[in-house]
């Protein structure tokens, strides 16, 4: 994550941290799509990765792996706009303020929370869109929304449940997001010194391997809040209009007293999967970006 260097004035230096965080993370959703589709039906009880594959593809076509891709970069165009652009502007404030000496990791890895807790923020009614329509061919026919995009989705939402319920699931997505950059962050600077300084790989080799490792740890750190998030966003109350969980404390409490505390890692190899090539390709398209920028002149 090297630090930028400014050569122009105006507002684009300070909106171009944004605009490639958001440029960079749409462009990973769209590979990363139907991954995340398939993750998103483990977490619902849908089966192994392979019979998910397998049955989406029987029942539903190819197109079954892409629906709610209009929600996910939505997401992106808000959540990775906000937690990249955030976390450029944190990080260079803290530069000047330690006389541009490099961060230490500790101060690095405060600034991932913040940018996360704002990115997460921002971008939670684009993910509360995204996971409904994910679960919705899951749901009996008479209780889909059959939600056609993620604009439909999201005034279906204003109009049926009220503006607040945008943010429905926002505690724990807030909680998953600075649990996810922490993770990903701290071990990623981690990793690079270590596979550069110390074993001495080369630049590409450096990227992939710490942003593999990355990918793990930034896994292993959100998905309990990951599967909990998911569990809030996706319920419907009964007959009697009650919903199966309170809240996420409500939510968290009943998982763990049924299936045990790795239940919350239900689906964790497919989560991995998706978590660490989109850590990845982030990067690379944010460093692909960056280089045609330069060549520009912007």
């Amino acid at each position: 994550m090297a630090e930028q260097k400014v050569q122009s004035s105006g507002v684009w230096p300070t909106v171009k941290p944004f605009v490639n965080g958001g440029l960079s993370g749409m462009l990973a959703t769209c590979v990363i799509q139907p991954v995340d589709m398939v993750k998103v039906r483990i977490q619902l009880g849908q089966g192994s990765a392979g019979t998910v594959t397998k049955t989406m593809l029987q029942n539903e076509g190819i197109g079954a792996f892409y629906k709610g891709l209009s929600a996910g970069l939505l997401r992106q165009a808000t959540y990775t706009t906000a937690r990249l652009g955030s976390f450029r502007i944190l990080t260079n404030k803290a530069v000047a303020a330690n006389d541009g000496k490099p961060l230490p990791l500790y101060q690095k890895a405060l600034c991932g929370l913040t940018a996360g807790a704002i990115g997460a923020c921002v971008g939670s009614p684009a993910d509360l869109a995204l996971i409904r329509m994910q679960a919705d061919a899951t749901l009996p026919a008479a209780q889909r929304r059959n939600y056609t995009n993620a604009f439909h989705a999201l005034s279906r939402i204003v109009a049926d449940e009220g503006v607040l319920a945008l943010w429905k699931g926002a505690g724990p997505t807030v909680v998953r997001a600075m649990a996810l950059n922490m993770g990903m962050l701290a071990s990623y600077d981690q990793s690079v010194e270590f596979f550069k300084d110390s074993l001495g790989f080369g630049e590409i080799t450096t990227v992939v391997g710490a942003s593999a490792v990355s990918g793990f740890f930034a896994s292993a750190c959100s998905l309990p809040f990951d599967y909990v998030k998911t569990q809030i966003q996706k319920m419907q109350p009964d007959a009697n209009g009650k919903y199966p969980y309170t809240g996420s404390l409500d939510c968290a409490m009943k998982t763990l007293k049924a299936g045990g505390p790795f239940k919350f890692y239900t689906g964790f190899p497919v989560y991995c999967v998706r978590i660490a090539p989109h850590v990845m390709m982030t990067w690379i398209f944010l460093n692909q970006i960056q280089k045609a920028q330069k060549n520009l002149g912007l």
